[in-house]
């Protein structure tokens, strides 16, 4: 997989193979519908070399050890069951689960206050926040997620709960627009959830350490929560077999201001604390990581054409929060961001 970069990887799975999945969900529980995870894991063991490539080379980093075709197997699968749980939990059916929430009455405290930026990952499933709907239903979610990049799944959950779909906020338009509505939503008291473990085209990034070799973290989000002063927490939905999931909140900044002189060495700061956090988890729950990519070196080709086209590098924090965007219009950003203070 090398020189490509995550998002021309294609997703698997056809629009047709997912209706059949919601059916026999629907009609048959999720007992039946879990006997399917089997064939679909065998199709992308057997099928789709580079992400099995990709797991074994993560599975000898988060296990320490040469991975067997099982430890690929059980990866596979795992990121499977968590896939089809999606259909369950959107579907509001939070009674097949086991979800054990640590850390809610520190994000109680948090939106009781305002606003927050809840920063998750691709390990274990983000869609068990659902269970905030049920355990406390007084907060606010407001989803970040890139609607375009696996339109059949999109659609297909879009479909299953309406509501939440109506909330998200699209990371496929222009970045000036992700963040005034970003900053809309926190303003309204919102906590407001994205993945920050990938750099999309065109991002800033850092290479920080992550189970023992530096990867790229994008800085773009970090550089939203300070341009944004929103405080952050840390999410992780591990999935740990069965009906069980591990919910945990982990409070990480407060949001305070920094200054512009100090903006790098913080942002930096702050990003390699989070990759030892999520290394941390990965390493808690090892077959929870779903980056079936090379997350170490694989885009490095692209990181470096992108980094350099728009006057970003490594170890940077660009002063404009739309640059982070990949965008070059953060002029007319700071512009409407100080009439929103001004109003």
């Amino acid at each position: 997989m090398s020189g490509e970069h995550w998002k021309q990887r294609p997703e698997g799975g056809s629009p047709f193979a997912l209706r059949v999945l919601r059916a026999i969900a629907r009609h048959g529980g999720r007992g039946l519908a879990r006997l399917c995870l089997y064939p679909i894991a065998a199709y992308f063991v057997l099928v789709r070399g580079p992400e099995r490539r990709a797991s074994r080379a993560y599975l000898a980093r988060a296990l320490n050890r040469a991975p067997g075709l099982w430890d690929v197997a059980r990866h596979i699968h795992t990121f499977a069951a968590t896939i089809l749980d999606r259909l369950f939990m959107l579907g509001g059916q939070m009674h097949y689960f086991d979800v054990r929430v640590s850390g809610l009455e520190e994000l109680r405290a948090q939106h009781a206050r305002g606003g927050a930026l809840i920063f998750g990952s691709h390990l274990g499933s983000f869609e068990a926040l659902r269970v905030l709907a049920r355990s406390a239903p007084e907060v606010q979610v407001r989803v970040v997620f890139d609607k375009s990049h696996n339109p059949a799944m999109t659609q297909l959950l879009d479909s299953l709960d309406p509501r939440i779909a109506a909330g998200v906020i699209d990371a496929g338009q222009d970045g000036p627009a992700i963040v005034l509505a970003v900053k809309q939503a926190l303003d309204e008291g919102a906590l407001v959830a994205l993945l920050v473990d990938r750099a999309r085209p065109g991002e800033p990034w850092l290479r920080t350490p992550f189970l023992g070799a530096p990867a790229p973290f994008p800085l773009a989000p970090w550089l939203v929560a300070a341009t944004l002063r929103a405080p952050v927490l840390l999410a992780f939905g591990v999935y740990r077999g069965g009906a069980r999931y591990d919910l945990v909140f982990e409070p990480f900044s407060d949001g305070s201001a920094i200054a512009r002189q100090d903006r790098a060495r913080v942002l930096a700061t702050m990003v390699e604390r989070y990759a030892a956090r999520l290394q941390h988890h990965a390493c808690d729950a090892p077959y929870n990581w779903f980056n079936f990519y090379d997350f170490w070196h694989a885009d490095d080709a692209v990181q470096d054409s992108t980094a350099q086209d728009s006057g970003a590098h490594e170890g940077s924090a660009p002063d404009d929060p739309a640059a982070p965007l990949g965008l070059g219009a953060g002029a007319g950003l700071r512009r409407r961001l100080a009439e929103r203070r001004s109003a």
